[in-house]
């Protein structure tokens, strides 16, 4: 009765993405969670996408995952972040009502006919042979399985911080997981211990927002998800105000109340999401730092603020709370603080995000060092994925780093680690120009369409864009214009990559064409030459990916380095293209595995 194909350990947006996926794939699935109230629940912002994360969530969407169309039905704001550079890194975000969102989430998955949803606390792994075979919760209670996910976010010896007081809980309200993560300490697992933290909520009602700037929207959405085709959206704003001397001085005076700075916490911050401690003692020659009112559900008089998150005890957090301007009066609902937690070293993971110590467990979202709902939904994609594709023993799923930022972000896990929580951004991509929101669907409908994930309709739709987008492109190539200027004709498609001319303001071509059709064709046309510069380099270094390392290679070879071999043996990785990419190995350690690879290849079984 309590055997399935796949279990899920925990139900945030890494486990809701992999029980998805694993369960589409035919999977008998169990998604297990300490509380099931609190399915794809938002712990900290209200929000969806950002730069980069905006791109992962369409790739998520790509491949038939939920994450672009919850959010979207349950959307307050869209923002194009970005639009004063370059079209790719145009990203969006959305403010998201998180109370319909996670109820939302909750019926989608309840609805799956493969997908059983549980409330269990877990502490064992049922393991034989270095292989899973089930898991068992705190009351006893066994279930079997062919393949586990742990996707446990910041709940693995997770305490939080208020001041000088510290309590267990994986996020406030909720109690932690204690005995897992042991579990994996006793099986090997180099587990590492980070540190996140969020905003304090306060009540809308005690807000004075005559003194905010008023933050709103592009007035329009922009869907994440192919699904989406309309839908009742109503634009919510933002408020904005900013910390002065007064904020600075209470946490200047204060800082040895600080958990953060009182030497309680140990594990590593988050650089690119700072405490307000930091950004005031770091960036002393600021006279103030932004405070961003988001609100948390059309429902509710809850307000989200983003840029005063702390770990100052409750008497402190009040006047610094109410020390910008707006928020004299302010009430806090809930207040801020910090937390930190365990997990797992990421190059201890094959590229499919599958242990390489324990047959059959796969790691998803915070587990592996990251921090963000978006990265984690991503990496839950790719687990369920795989774990499915191993049991129906189909190929796995591996995004290269140039179909999507996906694959970058796995490859940096589990080729480069990381030593501070890791977030996704347009910077860690070489090929961002390959990877922009519009062409999301024409480079990964394939994969998804081979794997099963989308249906042939959709694939068919999206076959049909391509040819229409072609006929677009050759329309912009072959007719000419009078170039007065310089006084002789002038193909259109010249005149676009000049600058001098959108596709959207020629005559007739919005009545014709859809404005998606329209968006992409103006980017491959603007960017032509630097995009096939681009795709050379990438056909450059699938040179290297196409040599395999086989299982097992002997990386004891006359001429590297100790320090190469000690690497080379912790990754493992599967293809020269990849080993080019850790850290410290050199090209010429590379020519050298390219020599021995070469020569032993019909005697060698390939990695997987």
């Amino acid at each position: 009765m309590n055997t399935y194909d796949i279990i899920v350990i925990g139900a945030g947006h890494a486990g809701c993405e992999s029980a998805y996926a694993a369960s589409r794939m035919g999977m008998k699935t169990l998604l297990l969670t300490l509380n099931i109230d609190n399915i794809a629940h938002m712990p900290c912002a209200p929000a969806i996408g950002g730069v980069a994360k905006g791109h992962l969530v369409r790739e998520i969407d790509a491949f038939g995952g939920i994450m672009g169309y919850i959010t979207d039905l349950s959307s307050l704001q869209y923002k194009t972040l970005n639009t004063s550079k370059g079209l790719a890194v145009h990203s969006t975000r959305t403010q998201v009502d998180k109370h319909f969102y996670k109820r939302l989430m909750r019926h989608h998955l309840e609805n799956l006919p493969n997908l059983f949803i549980r409330q269990a606390l877990i502490t064992d792994l049922l393991i034989k042979n270095e292989k899973i075979h089930g898991v068992r919760d705190n009351f006893g209670f066994v279930f079997e399985a062919k393949a586990v996910i742990v996707a446990t976010g910041t709940f693995l010896s997770g305490l939080i911080h208020i001041g000088n007081k510290t309590m267990p809980a994986g996020r406030a309200g909720e109690f932690p997981s204690i005995e897992l993560p042991q579990f994996l300490k006793e099986l090997g697992f180099e587990i590492g211990r980070f540190k996140t933290g969020t905003g304090p909520r306060l009540k809308g009602s005690s807000i004075d927002y005559t003194k905010f700037e008023i933050r709103h929207g592009d007035g329009r959405p922009r869907y994440f998800s192919y699904l989406t085709k309309d839908h009742d959206y109503q634009e919510y704003p933002c408020y904005v105000t900013y910390t002065n001397d007064r904020t600075h001085a209470l946490i200047l005076n204060n800082l040895d109340k600080s958990a953060l700075y009182s030497g309680k916490i140990e594990g590593t911050p988050v650089r690119y999401c700072p405490s307000l401690e930091d950004k005031v003692v770091k960036f002393r020659d600021k006279s103030r730092h932004q405070v961003i009112l988001e609100p948390e559900s059309k429902d509710t008089d809850e307000i989200y603020v983003s840029g005063l998150g702390n770990s100052m005890p409750p008497s402190i957090q009040e006047e610094i709370i109410r020390s910008p301007k707006g928020l004299e009066n302010a009430v806090i609902l809930r207040p801020a603080y910090a937390i930190e937690y365990d997990y797992v070293l990421s190059h201890q993971l094959k590229i499919t995000l599958e242990s390489k110590k324990i047959d059959g467990i796969f790691f998803a979202g915070q587990i592996n060092g990251t921090t963000g709902y978006e990265e984690a939904a991503a990496q839950g994609l790719v687990a369920g994925i795989n774990a499915a594709a191993k049991i129906l023993q189909k190929p796995p799923l591996i995004i290269d780093r140039s179909e999507g930022y996906i694959g970058v972000m796995v490859d940096d896990l589990v080729t480069k680690g990381t030593d501070e929580p890791y977030r996704i951004f347009t910077s860690r991509a070489e090929y961002r120009l390959l990877l922009r929101e519009d062409n999301v669907y024409y480079r990964l409908s394939e994969k998804a369409f081979e794997l099963g994930l989308i249906n042939q309709q959709r694939m068919d739709e999206i076959e049909k864009e391509l040819i229409i987008a072609k006929r677009l492109k050759n329309y912009l190539i072959n007719t000419r214009v009078m170039d007065y200027e310089r006084k002789e004709p002038v193909t259109l498609d010249m005149k676009i990559k000049r600058g001098e001319l959108m596709v959207a303001d020629i005559e007739g071509i919005q009545d014709e064409y859809p404005a998606n059709i329209i968006n992409h064709v103006q980017a491959e046309v603007r960017y032509q030459g630097y995009l096939d510069r681009q795709k050379k380099e990438v056909e450059r270094l699938k040179d290297l990916e196409r040599i395999k390392i086989y299982k097992n290679f002997d990386y004891n070879i006359s001429g590297l380095s100790l320090e190469v071999r000690e690497k080379l043996k912790k990754i493992k990785p599967i293809h020269l293209g990849q080993a080019s990419r850790i850290p410290g190995i050199t090209p010429s350690a590379i020519s050298l595995l390219m020599f021995y690879l070469k020569r032993g290849k019909d005697s060698q079984d390939i990695c997987c």
